[in-house]
């Protein structure tokens, strides 16, 4: 039977390491360090699209919003001026049927006067 002296084997292999595995070892660290690196600028890389998408839809959304103010203030005054033009005419058509109310009233009345002046006319001649 063999017996191994196991702190004496560890203490040999701590300070005769294998060349080959601490270069290993240290690739393998370079090679963390790397995808670490890579993964941050990824992530930052990600922020940056992420901010600038969410500027881009604030910036479209007020544009949309300013455009359907614009139409809303369009639509206002088509509006407005509609109904100037609507006022407008009712205004000309009322005034035409009050002149021509006029116009009938004063042939009556005058139609009246005349037929009453007669009368009074004929009375005192009478």
């Amino acid at each position: 039977m063999n017996i191994v002296d196991y702190p004496s084997l560890c203490i040999q292999t701590v300070q005769q390491p294998d060349s080959l595995s601490i270069e290993a070892g240290m690739e393998l660290i370079r090679k963390i360090k790397n995808a670490e690196a890579e993964a941050r600028e990824r992530v930052e890389k990600a922020r940056a699209e992420a901010a600038a998408m969410a500027d881009a839809a604030r910036s479209e959304r007020a544009k949309r919003l300013a455009d359907a103010d614009q139409d809303r203030i369009r639509a206002i005054e088509a509006a407005v001026e509609q109904a100037r033009k609507a006022t407008q005419s009712e205004v000309e058509a009322l005034k035409q049927k009050a002149r021509q109310e006029r116009e009938a009233l004063r042939k009556a009345a005058e139609q009246k006067t005349g037929e009453a002046v007669e009368k009074v006319l004929s009375y005192l001649r009478g």
